[in-house]
């Protein structure tokens, strides 16, 4: 029986996101030190964008044709892998698609005693991962400090916000409607929040941070990062997690006006991916679920049904639809 593929069809180039294609193929066959899944959670990233891009980053492109890359959820239906057998639910990277054949390295089983397999892809998973490397690895908050994070209530920002809660510091979130910062409000209980599409940031933060910015998580760039760069305070430090306001046009994203703040405050800035951490991901899962066990931390999914739509899905992401981390459940 044939499987469902999304595939690309050409590097993306800003111009538009129609790149994808759905193709119904047979599955290769099985070869030593390879595990044959069925995808049940697709992991809909940002990242996304950059993966189709034709341009050097932190792994290769997908080319037009391939399979699109994704992180997932998978059981296992066959196995020649000493490492895995019938029945073990994986994550790790693979394809969008309803099933596949999976080389076993870059794999890990999940044990499903701890969470439910989304929130391998969640929480629990590489966006929980990348805020708290993020958080407490460079940002290093401390107590009485103003943390500032834009895309507050996205996947990676509403775990962000709340290990800088833990520990001890005046959080504001940068959010995009009413919904989303009532959200980090009054579920999350951060100090104060900005809603960048009803008021302007620069004025949102002379507002709720009225004794500059110590440490700010960047999610976005563009003129949110320009507007924190020019009220941040001397050695501030600023993480460089995303820039999604300028994935849609990769080629011509710009840095930031006011840099000269980066001199004139000695401010140190940080980017990093989780290629930078992989080895420490058991550290982060534990601190994680034991902030979850202990009511210490929330964990927010939207979920879109059935592997047709996840174009559209896509899309979301870059137009600020989701409410926390957006997840494709692959059958509905």
């Amino acid at each position: 029986m044939d499987i469902t593929q999304i595939r690309t069809t050409q590097f993306h180039d800003g111009s538009t996101d129609a790149i994808f294609t759905t193709t119904h193929d047979p599955l290769p066959m099985l070869q030593e030190g390879e595990i044959r899944v069925r995808t049940d959670w697709i992991s809909l990233d940002p990242a996304m964008r950059g993966w189709t891009t034709n341009k050097p980053s932190y792994m290769p492109p997908v080319q037009p044709g391939e399979v699109m890359r994704c992180f997932g959820v998978a059981e296992v239906l066959e196995s020649r892998s000493k490492h895995f057998e019938a029945g073990d639910c994986v994550t790790g990277f693979m394809g969008v698609q309803t099933e596949g054949v999976l080389n076993q390295r870059g794999l890990r089983k999940i044990d499903l005693s701890f969470a439910e397999p989304k929130d391998y892809l969640a929480g629990l998973g590489m966006t929980g991962y990348t805020a708290y490397f993020g958080m407490t690895d460079i940002g290093k908050p401390q107590e009485g400090e103003t943390v500032v994070v834009s895309a507050a209530s996205g996947a990676v920002g509403s775990v962000a916000v709340q290990i800088a809660k833990l520990s001890r510091a005046r959080v504001i979130g940068i959010a995009g409607g009413p919904e989303k910062c009532a959200y980090l409000k009054d579920s999350l209980g951060l100090d104060g929040v900005i809603d960048y599409k009803n008021e302007s940031v620069n004025k949102g933060l002379k507002r709720e941070c009225p004794d500059g910015i110590d440490l700010y998580f960047d999610n976005v760039g563009g003129e949110t990062l320009e507007a924190v760069l020019s009220q941040i305070n001397y050695q501030g430090r600023i993480v460089v997690c995303g820039a999604i306001s300028q994935y849609g046009d990769i080629e011509n994203a710009r840095g930031p006006r006011g840099f000269m703040s980066v001199i004139t405050q000695s401010v140190r800035i940080q980017g990093f991916t989780m290629k930078d951490y992989y080895n420490r991901i058991p550290e982060a899962f534990t601190y994680l679920l034991q902030a979850k066990i202990n009511g210490d931390m929330k964990f927010r999914e939207h979920v879109v049904e059935g592997i047709e739509n996840f174009e559209e899905a896509l899309a979301m992401i870059f137009r600020g639809d989701n409410h926390g981390k957006l997840l494709l459940k692959v059958n509905k």
